[in-house]
């Protein structure tokens, strides 16, 4: 028992003389004679009534000792499959990792706080060594972490001791900067593997029937000194070329090329694959697969061209030679009797008929092209809603727009438009009311220099190599001009530049992101020498022009897009999100999205997208795949009875294995985590360290629990007793 607000000891000297000097004033004064035992009865029972409440008005409380548990430290063991690589003294990761927990780690710890053994890959499990081994398909340690705080939320946790070859293919953002501390030890060889492995094998998409496209492959050696190796490549099966690798000397990674040419009408499935020596210490990352879709439909340019001009003649033969694109094209060419402006339109006979007027007149008519190529556009030639129209198809739709031709920079060209904003460059500087500067510089060659940027960009790229691409490009022949511009505006980037002789340094391409689509400008004139100047066999000129093409168009939105993300391996999980917008490329919000997935065996399932909240026109659902092989994907899209669209895509699980892709011990990513949540990486022999880590954050034991003692029935019941008692037996004695 003690008192929440004790008095001072002089006050409670006083407030106890004071009430037994009360006391006995309050009987030695009264006119009945009392004996002396009588007045000692009722002065006892007053005082002990007022020191009761004087005693209550301190607050008396009682203590509770509160029941506090012991701390835990929970050792999460990795069980994935890159666990059981033998490479710790002939024996697994996965059974040094057993012996080191029981043998070194528990003895240290078990004393200081309670020790609680997980195992970790799909799932969160208690560690059983006679049921459990590495067998797990990933390493999902987000999941891990965040179940074992939700376990022992209730409990203190001093530390989380993580025991992994930090190999982590859960692919989330792990790294919690709450909670409590993570301490990793690693586990597995510190030198490289003597192992070779495909690393990684992307492709890009297909634009034409029979056009190439590159497989890019990065192919790794490790322990092998620079012994070279041949590399397989295998389409549907099938071998269709074979090639030799040189690694460097020490091992490392090698990227490759791989110009290949995918069926017309169906998926192809392309296998990379390095044959298995026997002493290689990992076989499952010899090959990787990848499928490559039929070819895209071509993608629809609109070519705008002020007035007729060599540019346009060369530009268009090469543009309309891509079987991956579609042109029509419009050149103005000049009025009519009546004052008309007259227009000569190629291009397909369905959308030619809104170009009667030149530009097109409505967003359907404009949204249906993927890109536009406006050249030598002066002011007049859209009007300002149209101007906003082009705004739009570049920031909504998501469409390319090239501004080009010396003629759409001057005074009454492009800049002098709203559509300024979405171009790269900021206009140049006057020099009058009427013109820019650059009027005064016309006709000046210029060398033009690709920029570091600009060296593996997909426009300006010739080669594989930087050093060639920029060799390529300073041999060309010189441009007849360069429109000089203002500063580039924030986040974009010149591509290339042209200096002429004595002259200064101009951007000729620049490009940048506009909303979702992209913009470009192109400053140079007579473009068209770098083929009409050049060797017949140099392809620069088209190469360029046809990349600058496709860089503008492939980011154009289809209005039903399929999005997958994830189930690279059986048993994850694919995230699909389907975008729809309408003829307006404006979101729909009520659609009815319906999902069929056809598995490798043939069998077929179906789901609902529903909508995602928040985001109007975008439908999103969760599926697992069971089994490894081709998984197609068809999504129908209605509103009712209307048809919105359909769009399907091919889906590969299996084709890589991401738990034994770049098998080697990874320290900096189990650093970072130690990092971030404020632990601390531990190395096999600082066990004794880790035990010092673990008491400091182990939790003092909490004061007890404090509790009211005047607020009780006994209390009240005592005061209640002897206030009764006291007037009882004064009304005895004569006393009122």
């Amino acid at each position: 028992m003690r008192f929440a607000s004790p008095y001072s000891w002089w006050l409670t000297a006083v407030l106890l003389g004071l009430v037994i000097l009360g006391a006995y004033r309050s009987y030695a004064g009264s006119g009945l004679r009392l004996s002396i035992r009588r007045r000692w009865v009722l002065g006892g029972l007053r005082v002990t009534v007022l020191v009761l409440l004087l005693a209550l008005l301190a607050r008396p409380v009682r203590l509770e000792p509160v029941e506090f548990p012991r701390a835990v430290v929970p050792v999460l063991l990795d069980r994935s499959r890159s666990m059981g690589i033998a490479d710790v003294d002939g024996v697994s990761r996965f059974e040094a990792g057993v012996a080191l927990i029981r043998d070194q780690l528990e003895p240290v710890l078990r004393d200081d706080v309670e020790l609680a053994t997980w195992s970790f890959g799909d799932t969160l499990e208690p560690f059983d060594p006679a049921l459990q081994g590495p067998d797990a398909g990933r390493t999902d340690l987000a999941a891990a972490l965040t179940a074992i705080r939700d376990r022992y939320r209730d409990r203190p946790i001093a530390g989380i001791v993580v025991v992994s070859d930090g190999g982590i293919t859960d692919g989330r953002d792990w790294a919690h900067g709450s909670g409590p501390p993570v301490f990793p030890i690693a586990i597995g060889a510190r030198t490289p593997l003597r192992d070779r492995e495909v690393r990684d094998l992307t492709v890009g998409p297909v634009f034409a029937a029979g056009s190439f496209i590159e497989l890019a492959v990065s192919v790794a050696s490790h322990g092998f000194e620079a012994q070279s190796f041949g590399l397989r490549v295998l389409e549907d099966g099938e071998l269709i070329r074979t090639l030799e690798i040189n690694p460097p000397a020490g091992g490392g990674v090698v990227h490759r090329m791989i110009p290949v040419s995918p069926r017309q009408t169906s998926t192809s499935q392309y296998t990379v694959a390095i044959p298995i020596e026997e002493s290689e210490l990992v076989s499952g990352n010899n090959e990787q697969s990848v499928l490559v879709p039929p070819p895209e439909r071509p993608r629809r340019l609109l070519f705008i061209e002020g007035a007729p001009g060599y540019e346009h003649s060369f530009l268009k033969r090469v543009l309309h030679d891509d079987a991956g694109l579609e042109i029509d094209a419009v050149i103005q060419k000049g009025q009519n009797d009546r004052g008309e402006r007259t227009f000569y339109v190629q291009g397909h006979a369905e959308r030619t008929q809104a170009l009667a007027s030149g530009y097109p007149e409505t967003r359907e008519a404009l949204f249906a092209y993927d890109a536009v190529i406006l050249a030598n556009a002066e002011e007049t030639l859209l009007r300002p809603a149209q101007i906003e129209m082009t705004r739009d198809f570049v920031s909504e739709r998501g469409g390319g727009l090239l501004v080009m031709g010396a003629r759409s920079f001057a005074a009454r060209g492009l800049w002098e438009t709203e559509l300024v904003s979405v171009l790269p460059l900021e206009p140049a500087a006057r020099i009058g009311p009427d013109d820019y500067r650059w009027s005064r510089l016309e006709g000046m060659p210029h060398r033009v220099e690709v920029t570091q940027e600009g060296e593996g960009h997909p426009i300006m790229r010739l080669a594989d190599d930087a050093a060639v691409t920029r060799e390529r490009w300073s041999t060309l022949s010189t441009l007849g001009n360069v429109v000089p511009a203002g500063a580039l505006r924030p986040g974009a980037a010149v591509l290339a530049t042209g200096t002429a002789d004595g002259g200064e340094t101009r951007p000729v391409v620049a490009v940048q992101r506009f909303g979702f689509g992209r913009a470009m400008v192109f400053t140079g004139e007579a473009s068209w020498r770098w083929q009409m100047l050049m060797p017949s066999t140099d392809d620069t000129y088209e190469r360029y022009w046809r990349q600058a093409a496709r860089w503008l168009s492939v980011g154009a939105l289809d209005p039903v897009r399929l999005l997958i993300e994830g189930g690279r391996a059986a048993g994850d999980p694919w995230r699909m999100e389907v975008l729809v917008v309408d003829d307006m490329f404006e979101a729909v919000a009520d659609a009815e999205v319906r999902v069929t997935l056809t598995e490798p065996t043939g069998d077929v399932r179906s789901f609902a997208a529903t909508p995602v909240t928040g985001a109007f026109g975008q439908y999103a659902l969760e599926v697992t795949p069971d089994m490894t092989g081709r998984h197609d994907v068809s999504v129908e899209v209605m509103r009712g009875t209307d048809r919105l669209g359909q769009v399907g895509q091919a889906v590969l699980v299996g084709g890589t294995d991401p738990e034994l892709t770049d098998a080697r011990r990874h320290d900096q990513v189990l650093g970072r985590m130690a990092h971030v949540t404020g632990g601390r990486p531990i190395n096999v022999g600082e066990f004794e360290e880790l035990s010092g880590l673990v008491q400091a954050k182990v939790f003092d034991v909490p004061p007890p629990a404090v509790h009211d003692a005047w607020n009780t029935i006994w209390v009240f019941g005592f005061v209640v007793v002897a206030l009764a008692a006291e007037w009882g037996l004064r009304r005895r004695w004569g006393l009122r």
